[in-house]
């Protein structure tokens, strides 16, 4: 079982009124972590920690900065080992997929260093003789990173290493599911030399959520703040930023088409699917929840891929797939597959539910009706559309609220850039999986998937502000 303490002020701290909480093995049941669970005074503790901080670390040379963060990514991989056995316990899922996480997030810690040197401006023509004027990108001061349970090492990375590179102190608000996960990242900062209250951890009681999240976007001394989780929880943080000004990025759910034309290279587009689908059980916000075929492809495409899905078993251990996030992820998607088959619609491949352990499924037949149509799965199941042309396919993909991911499948690749462009999505892949992320890359959606970008210079934007500085080199005529 894992102990974890908060991280603020450079210092391993017990809730300041003795209170833990407990996060169970999705697949034991027995205690996984025993977790502080921070109270309201220890959110302003760690704050405050992170506003003393940050005139130091703003003023540290970009070089220093950069040192620090490939430090903290040899720290992260140094401890692979935990945060994989930390990550299986709290929140199932195969070893690999976290393994995948470790090396991913100390990559995003690479790419973060790469950009300390890239925090500039410009030099703006002025129409006043003599006057220099500047766009200058400064770091804002405290940032508030959210994150949750699904990718824990790359998701709780992601939100605060562009935040660190752009000169900002930053505050993890660790996901209850994953909190002893969140709390090896803060460790790996630590271990890697970074100031006290440069970077802090907050894990709180699943019942605390609502007011330590409302208290830290409350705070005077938080500029911004960066949330990645579901649609509906997005948006009471982005209400809760506005009533106060404050600036949030958001990177919310998706229902994410795949479309395969009818000239595609159908063995090609089944391993993405299989891999969009129903790798980490489909617990990914790029998952594939909707395959959109040409009708002239779709038996045999269908063929294809319920083949593949028949070599695919979920288990506890020693198979391709693993475990759910907990018992009831698996039975809240089961209840999708009823519901479609009450409605009409045919269930291949399906294996049933055994605790977390959900077997793929393919949804075929479906209707507008469903709850399989209409909500994001977030499990290993995938569903069937038939389209005839590309502008039903279009209309298709973009019959949804959510707008985070896409692919198009096509041996015609300007064809397959026409489909692309018009698809109302932040990320779309040409004859390539929707699940894909690199450091370097601008990743977000648009819709209710939500808005901002994470990933190299894209985000600088995001955790900078933008000053408009002028000098005056020559004398200046006044009116009066």
């Amino acid at each position: 079982m894992f102990h974890t303490d908060l991280l603020y002020g450079g210092a391993d701290r017990p809730a300041s009124n003795g209170a833990t909480f407990e996060r169970l093995n999705p697949a034991t049941g027995q205690v996984a972590t025993r977790a502080a669970a921070a109270s309201l005074d220890d959110v302003d503790a760690a704050v405050a920690a992170a506003r003393d901080a940050f005139p130091a670390w703003s003023a540290l040379p970009p070089g220093e900065r950069r040192a620090l963060l490939l430090a903290a990514a040899e720290k992260m991989e140094a401890l692979r080992a935990r945060f994989v056995k930390a990550a299986v316990d709290e929140a199932g899922g195969a070893p690999m997929w976290y393994h995948f996480n470790v090396t991913l997030a100390a990559n995003m810690l690479r790419e973060a260093a790469s950009m300390t040197t890239q925090i500039g401006g410009d030099v703006i023509p002025s129409d006043v003789p003599g006057s220099l004027a500047m766009g200058v990108r400064q770091a804002c001061g405290v940032v508030v990173g959210i994150a949750p349970w699904n990718a824990p090492v790359i998701l709780g990375t992601r939100a605060i290493a562009m935040p660190l590179a752009c000169g900002n102190t930053v505050i993890l608000k660790a996901s209850e599911t994953c909190p002893a996960v969140h709390r090896l990242i803060g460790q790996a900062f630590a271990d890697a030399g970074f100031a006290p209250g440069v970077v802090n951890v907050i894990t709180n009681a699943p019942q605390d959520a609502p007011q330590v999240v409302e208290r830290l976007i409350a705070h005077p001394a938080v500029r911004r703040i960066n949330f990645t989780g579901s649609t509906r929880v997005g948006r009471i943080i982005a209400q809760q930023a506005a009533a106060h000004l404050k600036p949030v990025l958001l990177e919310l759910g998706g229902k994410n088409p795949i479309i395969v034309l009818d000239d595609a290279d159908l063995d090609a587009a089944v391993e993405a699917a299989a891999f969009s689908a129903y790798f980490n059980q489909g617990q990914i916000c790029m998952s594939a929840d909707r395959i959109l075929v040409d009708r002239k492809a779709a038996p045999q495409f269908i063929d294809k891929l319920a083949a593949k899905t028949a070599t695919l078993k979920a288990a506890r251990a020693d198979a391709p797939l693993a475990g759910m996030v907990d018992p009831a992820a698996a039975a809240r998607v089961d209840a999708m597959l009823r519901d479609a088959r009450a409605r009409g619609a045919t269930v291949i491949q399906a294996g049933g539910v055994d605790g977390n352990i959900m077997q793929p499924a393919i949804v075929d037949g479906i209707t507008p009706d469903m709850l399989v149509y209409q909500e994001e799965s977030f499990g290993p199941i995938v569903s069937i559309l038939r389209f005839d042309s590309d502008e039903e396919a279009i209309r298709l993909a973009n019959d949804s609220e959510y707008g985070l991911s896409a692919a198009v499948f096509s041996r015609d690749v300007g064809r397959a850039l026409a489909v692309a462009r018009r698809i109302e999505s932040g990320i779309c892949h040409v004859n390539g999986p929707t699940v894909h992320d690199e450091a370097q890359m601008p990743f977000g959606g648009v819709k209710g998937s939500g808005y901002g970008r994470f990933g190299g210079r894209a985000a600088i934007a995001e955790f900078t502000d933008l000053r408009w500085i002028t000098v005056q080199t020559a004398p200046r005529h006044y009116p009066i």
